[in-house]
């Protein structure tokens, strides 16, 4: 795996880049995990992580804050049966790792080894999804400032109702390496880049705001010219079509959905609800049900971390796992859970590469990657067009879902109030309520224009965030709850 420029982007080099920087050999990740070799050990891991931030950000023409983040440490995870040991340091030296091994292996069981482990001498092949190094996303703060001004200056051109631009760009670049206690090394450098435009309209003393965001695992190169132009343009399109929204009507619905970023209903109301800890424990509204009919025929959905360079995708999780596509409901029946190792061992599975933690100082847990609703046979304006009275749902703000009932709220910041097949006028104050186990099988047409979001999505969990992806084609939702004010 590589780069364009021929530079050594796979992770042997990211091993060396640990070893260079923190003298972490394999003898000495051997010895560390020696106490980790115990028969009371069900499995352990080593988690090391280096990341380097840069926010840029501009509002009222100027540019106001920017910053640099560095951030270092390792996670030692033991684990017996159910029980999770787990310690971290910021401190990458010897004998901070073998305290926090032993810490963990303290808590987690009531022996360990003390000898050493086996390393695996060649480390296993990955995916090559994100070959950006970081001279690509490492830009001088000029060239991000320009990108900050032209985003300004679009959104502003755009319409004389513009009052204020808000942008924003963010890049990461994350080094991780996993040594576990069946001698592997696994190790994958992450770069992310997000940039974000938002726009406030004014008209008549109204106000109203427009975002739109994207970004991925790219070069900053990708983020310039037209698609930032799109951006500005977009946010402003937004803010222009709320000031003339009329208040949302009421009442239960034909609701339909539109392509791409919409599908963060489904990732809230059904992804959550798939994911093998929940389902092991018995709390999820899916738990049990594995070959039942959860959906409508026409509903297929599928998690796939392998998606060239989107936001959601890795090369490994962050166990080590290589990640891959896994079906979780095929034609309405449900296939599979997402899992990481602790569940898929508790539950006698595989994983499916799903492992995630926010960073080094959290365990990791079952976690989507990018949640994707295949496309159907039906036209999308025609879709559109079988609504005799109901809401064209086109971009969504927040949500939540409680995942033992699976209910749902979800607030929409761009829709349209659409009669006889045809769009009347866009509202405001939309929001959609409904029950995730039970709303897919209420899905009667499923359109042919499937897209994914453009790169913004983070999903929370037990407190800890991580990058996600979302896909979805034009749905209908035969019914669905709509609240807002009549």
């Amino acid at each position: 795996m590589g780069s364009s420029d021929g530079k050594d982007l796979s992770g042997k080099e990211v091993v060396r880049f640990f070893e260079n920087r923190f003298g972490t050999h394999e003898g000495l990740l051997s010895e560390v995990m020696g106490p980790a070799s115990g028969k009371s050990v069900d499995d352990a891991d080593l988690y090391f992580e280096y990341t380097t931030a840069q926010t840029l950000s501009l509002e009222e023409g100027l540019v106001k804050k920017g910053g640099r983040h560095v951030s270092q440490g390792v996670g030692a995870r033991i684990l017996s049966g159910e029980r999770t040991g787990y310690a971290m340091t910021e401190e990458i030296r010897p004998e901070a790792l073998k305290e926090i091994v032993r810490t963990a292996r303290a808590i987690s069981a009531e022996q360990g080894g003390t000898g050493a482990i086996s390393l695996s001498a060649s480390h296993p092949p990955m995916h090559s999804l994100y070959p950006v190094s970081d001279e690509d996303l490492d830009v001088p703060v000029p060239v991000k400032k320009d990108l900050l001004l032209e985003a300004d200056r679009v959104a502003r051109e755009t319409d004389s109702r513009v009052r204020q631009v808000m942008v924003s760009v963010y890049t990461e670049m994350k080094h991780i390496m996993v040594v576990r206690k069946d001698g592997l090394i696994a190790a994958d450098r992450l770069p992310l880049i997000r940039v974000n435009v938002t726009v406030i309209a004014e008209e008549n003393g109204q106000r109203q705001t427009g975002s739109f965001g994207y970004g991925g695992r790219i070069p900053f190169e990708s983020v310039r010219g037209e698609r930032l132009r799109h951006a500005a343009r977009e946010a402003a399109r937004q803010a222009i079509v709320n000031l003339s929204a009329r208040p949302c009507p009421t009442g239960t619905m034909p609701v339909v959905l539109g392509p791409g970023w919409p599908g963060i209903l489904l990732h809230e109301a059904i992804g959550h609800g798939l994911e093998g800890d929940f389902n092991r424990k018995g709390t999820s509204a899916f738990a049990g049900r594995i070959g039942e009919r959860v959906a409508s025929p026409l509903c297929t959905i599928v998690d796939d971390g392998t998606l060239a360079d989107r936001r959601g995708s890795l090369n490994v999780d962050d166990e080590g796992t290589p990640t891959q596509r896994t079906v979780l409901i095929e034609k309405g029946i449900l296939k599979g859970y997402l899992q990481d190792r602790l569940n898929a061992r508790l539950m006698g599975v595989a994983p499916t590469g799903n492992g995630r933690r926010e960073s080094y100082a959290h365990v990791p847990m079952p976690r989507m990657t990018n949640t994707i609703m295949l496309s159907g046979e039906s036209d999308p304006d025609e879709i559109v067009r079988s609504i005799r009275k109901g809401l064209y749902a086109v971009n969504f703000g927040g949500g939540q879902v409680d995942i033992t009932s699976g209910k749902f709220v979800f607030s929409t910041s761009e829709a349209y109030w659409v009669e006889d097949g045809r769009i009347q006028y866009p509202v405001r104050g939309a929001t959609l309520i409904g029950n995730g186990p039970d709303v897919l099988t209420h899905v009667t047409m499923v359109g042919s224009d499937l897209s994914l979001d453009p790169g913004v999505g983070t999903c929370g969990k037990d407190g800890q965030s991580v990058p996600v992806g979302v896909g979805l084609p034009t749905i209908r939702i035969e019914e669905l709850t709509v609240g807002g004010t009549a």
